[in-house]
């Protein structure tokens, strides 16, 4: 039952990337097109954006109920990276909900777009550097330490600003590719496509670095994914797709495309699990918290696994329907 929580929390977090992370890639692509693009934008996450949040929603509930200790140790040492990434999930979503359903295209508008941008980008930087801290080890429970120790120092480094960048870039990503399939003229798919591809360069790049930085700052990341055969096959699997996804972008395989990079994008988040494995956070003068040192007696852990099975029984297929009535409605009414 251990592993199948754990298994949840994988699995979850993949579609939160994939989907909602997606999302706030939107926004974040949005900087960088013109009007045509930025009503493609809309369009595309209007329907959906709010649902994708229900995978964010699982992982918290899975720490709480099976991984206790770990969801306490990091909602009390990380509060203020979480509060920041919540407060921006807030902002973002409100700022695109005025936006969207705004008839009029005034003041209030250009303030609810600038919102949208600034949040899209600022939310995944936090939820990234909330995860580099999880993972840096600079987290100390000791008491008698000073405020910034005990809850910024933990976050607020080089590794963890990398990370929440790589973060940004990723999902950045991801939006680029789930557009270029979107937009009904070839002109707005030519730019998707080419943005792409620079923001593709830039992921690899900024890939290396956040193990560069790593380290540097004493955090032997490389190191961890060596030891285990899974990171070096997953790492290996992201990287032959490379070729694959750039021959299907330019004959313009849109779905194939975004199978592409959802499977890159779940290599890349199967090979950092392997690589921790059992750990989920790593603490500073003290022992790793485990998924065997902070799981939840067996009765509680059996019924939180009865309680996942049930709940996805029913949203899954709800949240397939939302999607296939949405995209098809689009697909026969919108008039780009």
């Amino acid at each position: 039952m251990i592993i199948l929580a754990f298994i949840f929390i994988g699995v979850s977090m993949l579609l939160y990337v994939l989907l909602g992370g997606a999302d706030f890639g939107a926004g974040i692509i949005e900087i960088f097109t013109d009007k045509k693009g930025v009503n493609t934008i809309s369009k595309a996450i209007a329907p959906v954006w709010e649902a994708n949040h229900i995978w964010l929603i699982v992982i918290i509930v899975i720490l709480f109920n099976a991984f206790p200790e770990v969801y306490s140790t990091i909602t009390q040492y990380l509060h203020i990276p979480i509060m920041l990434a919540l407060f921006g999930i807030i902002f973002r979503g409100t700022a695109f909900t005025f936006r969207y359903y705004d008839p009029f295209s005034d003041t209030s508008h250009a303030i609810y777009t600038f919102i949208f941008k600034l949040f899209s980008v600022f939310t995944p930087f936090f939820l990234g550097v909330t995860l580099g801290a999880v993972i840096f080890g600079e987290i100390n429970t000791a008491s008698g330490i000073s405020f910034y120790q005990q809850y910024i120092a933990p976050w607020l480094n080089l590794f963890s600003i990398s990370l929440g960048l790589f973060i940004v870039i990723l999902f950045a990503y991801l939006a680029s590719v789930y557009l270029s399939g979107e937009p009904a003229d070839e002109e707005s798919n030519k730019d998707f496509k080419r943005l792409s591809k620079l923001i593709l360069i830039a992921l690899v790049i900024t890939g290396g670095l956040v193990f560069i930085i790593a380290e540097f700052s004493g955090l032997h990341l490389l190191h961890k994914f060596i030891k285990s055969p899974v990171s070096i096959g997953c790492g290996v699997f992201a990287t032959l797709l490379l070729p694959a996804f750039l021959i299907a972008l330019n004959r313009n395989r849109a779905s194939l495309v975004r199978i592409i990079a959802g499977a890159q994008t779940g290599a890349i988040l199967i090979g950092w699990f392997a690589a921790q494995f059992p750990v989920l956070v790593v603490l500073q003068g003290s022992p790793s918290l485990t998924i065997y040192n902070t799981v939840a007696p067996d009765k509680t852990l059996l019924m939180m696994i009865i309680a996942l099975f049930v709940g996805l029984a029913f949203v899954i297929p709800l949240l397939f329907y939302l999607f296939k009535v949405f995209k098809f409605s689009e697909k026969t009414n919108t008039d780009y």
